[in-house]
């Protein structure tokens, strides 16, 4: 109950958010915002901080907007205006490069990351991930918090990892399927799953859980963001920014938030 209950509340920001975000394109603001980006959400703290110090520069602030990397596509494909999209893995950009929606002289694949186990802070849990680890038995009756693991980018990481440890067979009927990897990392800090599966920067932005494991690079495809200019996008300076971000101080940025540059 707890859970729908907290999904519901994302949803009801979801949206609140998305009103926001059409406030901010309007007309009226045009001149007066920097561009709009669209970034999964575990880009959170590092793009907050990247568009803090842009914006420090005496740019206008970008309009920042997050969620899963699905949702945002799909918000693009169905119009949302928007300048850049930054997504946490190649297929939702892929998605939109059929559809026309990117300028594809302007897609790079800037950040990687890595793929943990969590536990909250105060779990007894000791466990070493390899081949046939027992990560059922150390759920016992509770769940396996995961981002959507059929749509959402650190879901399918994490179901390929446990596939590839022979593992994912024995834990997929006990897993918590959340809209996205922060709501996911959410189910462990207050405790309603003893284990979850998110990413190695998610735990620099919480005190409340513990890594217990980390998931073998080969375990898995490896993990990447890829950043686009759209091409509905209006703000001029919205490929001046994208510059920004995949530069070397840029990338310095989400380094220091747990983040890996290529």
């Amino acid at each position: 109950m707890a859970s729908e209950q907290y999904v519901t509340s994302r949803l009801r920001f979801a949206a609140l958010g998305l009103f926001v975000l059409l406030v901010a394109t309007s007309p009226a603001n045009a001149q007066q915002k920097g561009p709009v980006v669209l970034a999964a959400s575990s880009l959170q703290e590092a793009l907050s901080d990247a568009a803090d110090q842009w914006a420090r520069q005496g740019h206008f602030k970008p309009v920042l907007s997050f969620a899963a990397s699905p949702a945002l596509a799909r918000q693009i494909a169905a119009g949302a205006p928007a300048d850049l999209f930054i997504s946490a893995d190649e297929a939702w950009m892929n998605e939109l490069a059929l559809r026309g929606l990117i300028r594809a002289n302007t897609r790079s694949s800037f950040l990687s990351n890595q793929l943990v186990l969590v536990a909250p802070a105060s779990s007894k849990i000791r466990i070493v991930i390899r081949a046939n680890f027992p990560l059922a038995k150390a759920l016992g009756d509770g769940r396996l918090a995961m981002a959507d693991p059929d749509s959402v980018p650190a879901g399918r990481y994490g179901k390929a990892a446990l596939t590839t440890l022979g593992v994912w067979s024995g834990v997929e009927t006990k897993v918590a399927r959340a809209e996205n990897v922060r709501a996911a990392l959410a189910l462990v800090e207050r405790g309603e799953s003893p284990l979850g599966i998110v990413y190695a920067s998610d735990v620099r932005a919480s005190k409340n859980v513990q890594v217990v494991g980390v998931f073998p690079a080969n375990s898995h495809p490896t993990i990447s963001y890829p950043i686009a200019t759209l091409k509905a996008a209006t703000n001029l300076d919205a490929d001046i920014f994208r510059k920004y971000l995949i530069s070397r101080s840029g990338k310095a940025i989400f380094v220091r938030y747990g983040f890996i540059a290529p």
